[in-house]
């Protein structure tokens, strides 16, 4: 694949553009990564069950590096629920590996373009209708927390998202403050991004047809541009969330969400 100039800007417009929304809305941006890099890399002559499987590996390695301001910010406001984070970290590294490792090299890259546009398909619902779930339970003990922990990590695994929008509703549901619930979850983000951004190092270690400058299925030049530029704008979105209509906002970026998912259900369909 020839690498040229506006490749960076390419990439450059999606870290400034995912950093600034994750800071403003609270949302990983892998779910405005996966679709754009299989764009971008399927644009440029890679194979398109490829071209998906990079993407998502990809976004998934770029949380590493984003993960770590969020996580500080957090941390110095004592929100983050550090037992909980120690508890759920076990399963989450157990469910990453299993996936990155284990099912993602086995599954079709259309299938997981399937799978990533109907998560966020119930995302963008999510977030549309602003739902939270009622705090109805107390967190479960040391094998329900490896449990859920194990699942968030294997899903995160399969899409490419930092778990967010599986973790967040978990913990609300289990009677923990929703302002805990983010930063914990935020925290979270960095044991499922490092596990799996390993499990994808390691499992398309030997794939043929890899872009240059590729570990694995993580392509370096998306990795590096998009997040050096995403830790960049993520401040100045969270600054810009205390002076816009947020909610308002939300329902914007859910209906753009739509779209994005019925690209990658598109992708998809057209290699099934």
């Amino acid at each position: 694949m020839p690498f040229d100039f506006s490749v960076i800007l390419e990439l450059v417009a999606l870290g400034l553009c995912s950093g600034f929304l994750a800071g403003l809305l609270g949302i990983g941006g892998g779910m405005v990564m996966v679709p754009f890099i299989t764009a971008i890399l399927s644009a440029r002559n890679v194979n398109s069950e490829l071209a998906v499987k990079m993407a998502i590996a990809t976004s998934m390695a770029t949380i590493v590096f984003t993960s770590i301001s969020s996580v500080r910010a957090h941390h110095q406001r004592g929100a983050v629920r550090w037992d909980v984070v120690k508890a759920l970290a076990p399963g989450i590294v157990l469910g990453a590996v299993v996936a990155s490792m284990g099912v993602f090299t086995v599954l079709k890259g259309s299938s997981l373009a399937l799978l990533f546009a109907l998560f966020v398909g119930f995302s963008a619902t999510q977030m549309f209708l602003d739902k939270k779930p009622a705090a109805t339970r107390q967190l479960p003990g040391q094998a329900g927390l490896l449990g859920a922990g194990s699942v968030i990590g294997f899903m995160s695994g399969l899409v490419g998202a930092g778990g967010g929008f599986i973790s967040v509703p978990f913990l609300a549901w289990c009677n923990v403050a929703i302002h805990n619930a983010v930063a914990t979850s935020a925290a979270l983000g960095f044991p499922i991004a490092i596990s799996n951004a390993l499990g994808y190092a390691v499992s398309g270690s030997h794939v043929a047809n890899l872009p240059p400058y590729s570990i694995g299925y993580i392509w370096l030049p998306g990795l590096l541009v998009i997040a050096t530029c995403s830790v960049t704008t993520a401040p100045l979105g969270a600054a810009a969330a205390h002076k816009l209509p947020v909610k308002r906002l939300k329902k914007i970026f859910a209906s753009v969400l739509y779209l994005l998912a019925a690209y990658m259900l598109y992708r998809g369909l057209l290699n099934y």
